[in-house]
């Protein structure tokens, strides 16, 4: 039996059209990510599932109880999280009090104390931040955050948006081989644009922005010259902006080293000074 199963699902934002008749199911301790290109929907589904966006039509199904009506902190509380795209960890809070704020719902403090260990373990750079304030924290450390914070909810599903977007690729490795570990421990999942989850039994059902009607082509090869001759521009030949500025006598401008005189709102530093020469 699937653990969430999203049925028939239709989304609007005004009269745009975003999701048509999306279905899918996540089952106990697998993987699927949702592959797309940039407005396809991955975010519109997550944001869906998690009744952050209300669906014109379709139904979304968590251990066989329909989500209809419920609201989003019931949602966490009923065990599916979500780490959202950008990260979005509390900036001027420490990395202790962003752990803790994932288990804002959660009564047992025994087993919340024991479930920040945890996270601590699968993550060792957060251990030695513990009290640094977590805006100052790397990308790499933020997502790692981010993915603790969830995780400190106790979830039964934890959903992913866009889980590696900027990271170096040796931290993209580290936090895919946390999302690895997590699915040992029994959490099923769901990711956005997550290309390298996939595992033997993992599934990746695409959303295309033709499901819309505005299904993007690539063009033939010659078709931007063509355009342009329909059009009756010019092609600029190498040297054409120099050879119109000598035409114009415009001056070009030169670059000049000039001594600082102030330094306004250094951030971090908790105040601000000008010095004037």
């Amino acid at each position: 039996m699937a653990v969430l199963e999203v049925d028939n699902l239709h989304v609007f934002y005004g009269n745009i059209h975003a999701l048509r008749g999306l279905s899918l199911e996540v089952g106990k301790d697998e993987i699927v990510t949702l592959i797309g290109a940039n407005g396809a929907g991955k975010t519109t589904t997550l944001n869906a599932i998690c009744s952050i966006l209300a669906p014109a039509e379709g139904e979304v199904r968590f251990e066989g109880e329909a989500l209809t009506d419920v609201s989003p902190h019931d949602v966490v509380g009923r065990g599916i999280v979500q780490v959202p795209e950008g990260r979005r960890i509390f900036g001027r809070l420490t990395v202790g009090e962003n752990l803790r704020m994932g288990a804002f719902l959660r009564t047992d403090k025994q087993e919340v104390r024991q479930s920040e260990e945890h996270v601590l373990a699968m993550f060792p750079v957060l251990r030695e931040r513990i009290r640094q304030v977590a805006g100052t924290l790397s990308g790499g450390e933020q997502q790692m955050l981010a993915m603790a914070r969830g995780l400190m909810s106790k979830p039964r599903v934890l959903l992913l948006d866009e889980p590696s977007m900027g990271l170096a690729p040796m931290l993209v490795e580290t936090i895919f081989e946390a999302v690895l570990a997590i699915r040992s421990e029994g959490v099923a999942g769901a990711a956005g644009r997550a290309e390298r989850l996939h595992g033997p039994a993992d599934r990746r059902p695409g959303l295309r922005r033709g499901d819309r009607g505005d299904r993007a082509r690539r063009p033939r090869p010659g078709a931007v010259g063509e355009r342009r001759r329909q059009a009756r521009l010019p092609r600029l030949r190498p040297g054409a902006a120099g050879e119109r500025r000598r035409q114009a006598r415009l001056p070009r401008l030169r670059r000049r080293r000039a001594p600082v005189c102030a330094v306004v709102g250094v951030r971090g530093y908790g105040c601000t000074r000008c010095d004037t020469p």
